[in-house]
């Protein structure tokens, strides 16, 4: 182990310092009351300043970001991030604002929500969007609060159903848990798609509408969407879009012409703001002209949600255009697609035919199992992917398949990227075929190898312990 491998507690010696504080100004003000008081000092290292900057130096390294290296996590959209952003997101005149600030200094915001929100109709089809939600599962649970306060106005009181697809993201059902209504599930065919004949008899007087995204997260379109949107509607129930699938169809197809009634967007990942760990994120829920009314009376968060982030995308649309926002889907599908027909001889592809944005691999072919050696499953083949450089693919969804590989290229990464993607990826089907072992031990080059994460993600440790 290096010396800075350490942790920098390991690193603590008596007397060094690697801080200081500015003088406060307001001594008498600035004390606590006695009962508020620490009672022994606080136990933090003693290091000193090249100490404090190496140690968080080389943690910035551990992470892996889109900044470092491809990142194919399927139903995320992980795009590259133009820096252009993030400039006019420092600008001066935005960086400081409050919302409670006096409207004759914030007219310039007012007039990017107001473009913001002409461009995402156009865009979308939809009528009128509310910046409010500050993330995609805010944007869900504001939609069907939407949904619910629709059929309250119209003393429709007994819809309190909601049909979801089997191949749904999880945050739709939590979402209309959220909401207080009951979750009804739809089958998928064996092509992927809503089995039509099993969602109608779930279309009773009861359902308030239908949740789905289109593309689904089998990156496969609903071609029998308009036939759905005609008989939810003609049941009385509205739908749903679920826009965490909206980046190959930018610009080419739109959920409000497909019938779709409300719908949110995740503008950190279809508009290219910085996402992952949490945050930032904005979750912009549009409706249709009938649904209007309704958006006053909803209040999800404070002001006038995540302005930052609406910023930031709205200066990707401002650089893109209406034509290179349709090429933004264009390249995302056809990336989607140049990768599934390269390596389908090796991973099993349970659904044939054109994909859009991602597509899923139902683990290897050939997995390497003989004797008493198990076989590499697909949470191998993402712990080996690691060693070369790669982020994995989200795994295990949709659950529709047992070993699910989700991949999702985007449009941002060049051929010479792809092509190392596919190379790498073939590599990993030869050894687990060869000599699985090799990725059951993976990774074998990173920090850390396989940790708990079951243990990890219940009961964290979130502060250093000597000799833990």
């Amino acid at each position: 182990m290096k010396y800075y491998d350490k942790l920098i507690f390991e690193c603590s010696r008596e007397g060094r310092c690697g801080y200081s504080l500015p003088r406060n100004a307001f001594p008498a003000a600035g004390e606590l009351p006695a009962a508020l008081r620490r009672q022994a000092p606080l136990a933090l290292p003693q290091v000193s300043e090249p100490d404090v900057v190496r140690h968080y130096t080389n943690l910035s390294q551990m992470n892996f970001g889109v900044d470092t290296g491809f990142y194919p996590l399927g139903s995320c959209t992980m795009k590259y991030n133009p820096k252009i952003n993030e400039e006019m997101a420092a600008l001066q005149g935005f960086q400081g604002l409050h919302p409670l600030m006096p409207a004759r200094l914030t007219e310039g915001a007012c007039k990017v929500y107001e473009e913001m929100d002409k461009a995402l109709a156009a865009i979308t089809g939809m009528y009128k969007f509310t910046f409010a939600p500050c993330a995609g599962a805010h944007g869900e649970l504001t939609g069907l609060m939407l949904m619910r306060q629709y059929h309250i106005n119209r003393g429709d009181l007994k819809r309190t159903k909601v049909i979801v697809p089997d191949s749904a993201h999880g945050t739709n059902p939590a979402s209309a848990a959220v909401c207080g209504l009951e979750v009804v599930e739809v089958k998928s065919l064996a092509n992927g798609r809503i089995d039509v004949e099993a969602l109608k008899p779930l279309l009773t007087d009861e359902v308030a509408g239908i949740m789905m995204t289109n593309p689904n997260t089998l990156g496969l379109f609903e071609t029998e969407i308009g036939t759905i949107a005609a008989l939810v509607h003609a049941a009385g129930g509205l739908l749903y879009y679920d826009g965490a699938n909206m980046n190959p169809l930018m610009g080419v197809v739109r959920p409000g012409d497909m019938g779709f009634d409300i719908m949110h967007l995740n503008l950190h990942k279809t508009f290219s703001t910085p996402h992952g760990g949490g945050g930032p994120g904005s979750g912009p829920v549009g409706v249709a002209r009938k649904l209007v009314d309704c958006l006053p009376a909803i209040r999800v968060s404070a002001f006038h949600g995540n302005f930052g982030v609406i910023l930031r995308a709205y200066a990707y649309i401002l650089a893109l255009g209406q034509e290179h926002l349709r090429k933004v889907g264009q390249y995302a599908v056809l990336s989607a697609n140049y990768i599934k027909e390269s390596l389908k001889d090796v991973y099993k592809l349970p659904i044939e035919g054109v994909c859009k944005h991602e597509f899923v691999f139902d683990g290897l072919i050939n997995d390497g199992a003989h004797d008493d050696v198990p076989g590499a499953t697909t949470l191998d083949v993402a712990k080996r992917l690691l060693d070369y450089g790669f982020h994995a693919p989200t795994i295990y969804f949709p659950l529709l398949f047992h070993q699910a590989l989700m991949i999702e290229p985007t449009e941002t990464e060049s051929k010479e990227t792809i092509d190392a993607f596919i190379e790498v990826m073939r590599k990993i089907a030869a050894e687990a075929a060869q000599d699985p072992n090799i990725l059951h031990d993976a990774p074998h080059n990173t920090p850390i190898s396989r940790p708990d994460e079951t243990t990890a993600a219940r009961n964290p440790i979130l502060k250093y312990q000597e000799n833990s």
